[in-house]
């Protein structure tokens, strides 16, 4: 190589390194600001997000995020619909409710590869089983009545005489044995061993209901125009929630704590340890993929699963849903 080469790849290399240094610089100064929003009041299920927050992972990828959470009244397909908001919590079958109104939103990662959706029964009511359940009086929302409500009828036969309204009160169930009552892994059983029973849990993922929980959403185009911003919220949160699970997660209990003063230390730990237990976030494609690992194979097979027992309509385009570019890259696996 002459001299003149050697010298025109000094400039090449010194000029890009310099413009990465500028970028670099520049992210710093200028963090890309992002709001993401919970379905519900803070808790452990949002610790990956928390954790990346308080423990300063958002930050290291040049991101000023905040967390805004939930409640019973909030509608946040509204939120983000209107963007008043950047990310959204979701799960499969919310999206798909986005192809049947061709609405605009987009799955950029799945982080409970399990849905968290359990039915509780009192021990010996049914043979412990879901097949046992078959008959028996079942307290069901009006909102999983419209969807998991028809799988268990296609799958096990279960039929609308058995279904009984619930009003997220479990005073029924604790008043009467034979009864049984729809949940969440992470929350109800807590409360009903505090309360003296000591429920048998059916984890309906367990038993084939595929759903995707804990999805991140988003709008296209802001997939689109801020890529590059978009794969580091989805990196850092994947490694939130790595640490939040697998290290010390108190600076994000810490947040989860303010924003939600009724989230004790004791709930909190109880929650994540059962995410850990039942391998909520880290089964199924993460195990080999990564956290937030999605697939096209299972978003199909779960569409088809709800045409089949007719909670979604047939021939959608649900390809439009999800988006494989950020995640499936095994970021903070070790």
């Amino acid at each position: 190589m002459t001299k003149l080469s050697r010298r025109r790849l000094l400039r090449t290399t010194l000029a890009g390194s310099a413009a990465m240094t500028g970028l670099r610089a520049a992210r710093a100064q200028s963090p890309d600001k992002f709001v993401y929003q919970t379905g519900w009041r803070a808790q452990a299920e949002h610790g990956g997000y928390y954790q990346a927050l308080g423990a300063g992972i958002y930050k290291a990828h040049g991101l000023d995020v905040e967390i805004r959470q939930g409640g019973p009244q909030l509608d946040a397909n509204a939120l983000l619909l209107s963007g008043r908001t950047d990310f959204i919590e979701g799960n499969t079958l919310g999206a798909l409710n986005y192809a049947r109104e061709s609405l605009p939103g987009l799955c950029v990662a799945a982080f409970f590869q399990k849905d968290m959706r359990v039915l509780l029964s009192h021990p010996g009511v049914g043979n412990d089983t879901l097949d046992a359940l078959k008959g028996k009086p079942i307290l069901i929302a009006t909102a999983g009545r419209q969807s998991y409500w028809l799988w268990l009828k296609a799958k096990y036969g279960y039929t609308e005489d058995q279904a009984r309204p619930y009003t997220f009160n479990m005073a029924p169930f604790l008043a009467d044995k034979t009864l049984s009552q729809q949940g969440f892994l992470t929350s109800e059983p807590f409360a009903l061993r505090a309360a003296g029973v000591d429920p048998v849990i059916h984890l309906l993922a367990d038993h084939g209901f595929d759903n995707y929980q804990g999805l991140l959403m988003c709008q296209p185009k802001l997939a689109a125009e801020k890529a590059d911003a978009v794969q580091r919220f989805v990196d850092a949160t994947i490694k939130g929630w790595a640490s939040y699970l697998d290290g010390d997660p108190s600076p994000g209990n810490a947040l989860i704590k303010r924003d939600n003063p009724d989230m004790s230390d004791d709930k909190i730990a109880y929650a994540i340890d059962v995410m850990k237990k039942s391998k909520l976030l880290m089964s199924a494609d993460a195990e080999q993929l990564g956290l937030g690992a999605m697939t096209a194979k299972r978003w199909h097979s779960f569409y088809d699963d709800m045409v089949k027992v007719g909670a979604m309509p047939a021939g959608l385009d649900i390809d439009r849903l999800f988006t494989l570019k950020f995640v499936n890259k095994r970021v903070g696996m070790t």
